[in-house]
């Protein structure tokens, strides 16, 4: 793979873990999958998201830190296998921006700004764009039940939330892919256009593709 480091990024329900899956298995890279389930405040906060809210993002921030910090480590190695990953640190702050109250955003922020720099950055992050009322759709196949009460107002802003990071991060290097009607497991000539696209020399800042048809 072209990448020493890819991460698959997107909406609750956009498929990212489906498609970071696929392409380490076809890449031989190495995967890395937030372990989201073991938050247990996730079913909580959904049943009550202005009591939980901050706990649950502190969680999850200490433990994408761990995981990734262990996994990557703060320098890269170009002979190491490459990763594919389905989150990228910054998703912390980003869900913790729609989430949290202004102080206690604040105060989240400054933990997160000491903690960010010491982890490094994708190559590229591809974020899978749909449309929300697909994310509902695949929220309610899925069927995990504490998601089943997630509003599409929560979706939209966390979309918003995403694209205005990505606007103002000309560090990175953002493909942002339109999935409508696009299902990666039983469409291989999408998933095999969207493996094309990914193995693209881009420069840093925001490009946007199609691989539907």
């Amino acid at each position: 793979m072209r990448h020493s480091l890819l991460t698959i990024e997107g909406n609750i329900g956009s498929g990212k873990t489906t498609v970071s899956s696929m392409i380490a298995r076809d890449t031989g890279a190495r995967l890395i999958l937030e372990e989201f389930a073991d938050n247990p405040f996730l079913p909580k906060f959904y049943a009550s998201p202005e009591r939980y809210a901050f706990p649950l993002e502190l969680y999850f921030m200490a433990e994408r830190y761990q995981q990734l910090k262990t996994a990557i480590g703060s320098s890269r190695d170009l002979f190491q296998q490459s990763v594919v990953s389905d989150y990228i640190f910054t998703k912390s702050v980003i869900f913790a921006k729609v989430t949290l109250g202004v102080e206690e955003f604040q105060l989240y922020k400054r933990l997160f700004d000491i903690i960010n720099p010491t982890l490094p950055i994708p190559d590229l992050l591809v974020y899978l764009y749909a449309p929300i009322d697909q994310l509902l759709d695949n929220i309610k196949k899925r069927g995990r039940d504490y998601e089943q009460s997630i509003p599409a107002d929560y979706l939209i802003r966390l979309q918003e939330t995403y694209m205005d990071y990505f606007r103002q991060s000309p560090n990175l290097t953002v493909l942002v892919v339109d999935t409508k009607d696009v299902d990666f497991l039983s469409q291989p000539q999408a998933y095999q256009r969207l493996l094309k696209e990914i193995d693209k020399d881009y420069d840093k800042g925001l490009h946007y593709v199609e691989v539907a048809g």
